[in-house]
């Protein structure tokens, strides 16, 4: 049996996540993470993006999706 974390998000639990592993997406980097890499949203989905500054467009190529965000990698447009 498994128990409901309280105050945990999961705000896309009940829903498709809407990147898929392999797929490019055009974004725009919003901010940048505690590491280093840029961080975009797909419909509000989080995408960690290395060797990118905000305010940057870029192409990304999902790499791994997770439960609550993804790791994709710049590509060439």
């Amino acid at each position: 049996m498994f128990k409901n974390n309280k105050g945990s998000n999961r705000k896309f639990e009940n829903r498709n996540i809407p990147v898929k592993e392999g797929e490019t997406y055009s974004v725009t980097i919003e901010d940048i993470g505690k590491g280093g890499d840029g961080i975009a949203r797909v419909e509000g989905f989080v995408v960690f993006v290395p060797e990118t500054q905000k305010g940057d467009k870029v192409n990304v190529k999902i790499k791994s999706v997770k439960n609550k965000f993804a790791f994709g990698e710049k590509v060439e447009q």
